[in-house]
């Protein structure tokens, strides 16, 4: 199993602790005061459906990235985007830096760049990964393209560890799994990661791409 780009996690599991109401005999009082009663029964038990949408993120300080990068890597990485950003009909800015050896972050600065993230990001990670691909073929020294616009990636990042640390907290107190929706590799990577040190619980992926989700297992041995 795999352990370790605002879009909607949900979790597919039943809601636990949620039972069918239980005729009663007659005598038990009337039809609306059996129906408040499982009614409220339910509502103790069963927990709330959580949405990332809802979730309260702390900030995080960004990147430092310092200066703009130009050296030749960095010129092919914006032409390459420039080009691309044209033929999409953006009017976007390119700025690439280089914040360590190997790995180059992209900035997309502009107005109305919601066309270029896309739902869930996905129109974004098409970008990265083209970028990527171009800039890296017929190259023997491959060098990472991270590519990113409004912040996208930040808060989506603390969106998902704020939904995991959730999500563990009510596998514990119902002791039930909770399947989390389809996530790309780097998603299911921050879900992961955010939870490989919790009490109580263990994170696996099952499925096939773009299919694959992460499930947040009860797991009473693990201190």
């Amino acid at each position: 199993p795999e352990r370790g780009s605002e879009p909607r996690a949900e979790e597919k599991a039943e809601k636990p602790g949620e039972e069918e109401p239980v005729p009663e005999k007659s005598g038990g009082g009337s039809r609306s005061q059996r129906r408040r009663k499982n009614k409220e029964s339910r509502q103790e038990k069963a927990p709330k459906a959580e949405q990332a949408e809802s979730v309260q993120s702390q900030p995080v300080q960004p990147e430092d990235l310092g200066e703009p990068c130009d050296d030749e890597k960095a010129r092919q990485i914006r032409a390459f985007l420039e080009g691309l950003l044209q033929h999409m009909g953006s009017a976007a800015e390119v700025k690439v830096y280089q914040p360590e050896k190997g790995r180059y972050k992209v900035i997309l600065e502009g107005e109305k760049l919601g066309a270029l993230i896309g739902r869930r990001g996905e129109t974004l990670d098409a970008i990265q990964q083209l970028t990527n691909y171009s800039v890296n073929r017929g190259s023997d020294k491959r060098v990472r393209i991270h590519v990113d616009a409004e912040n996208y990636r930040l808060k989506r990042e603390q969106s998902l560890q704020s939904l995991a640390r959730k999500v563990a907290a009510k596998v514990v107190k119902y002791k039930r799994n909770v399947t989390l929706e389809p996530m790309n590799a780097y998603e299911r990577h921050v879900i992961h990661t955010a939870l490989q040190d919790v009490p109580g619980v263990t994170t696996y992926s099952m499925g096939t791409e773009p299919n694959r989700r992460v499930i947040v297992a009860y797991d009473k041995d693990k201190k």
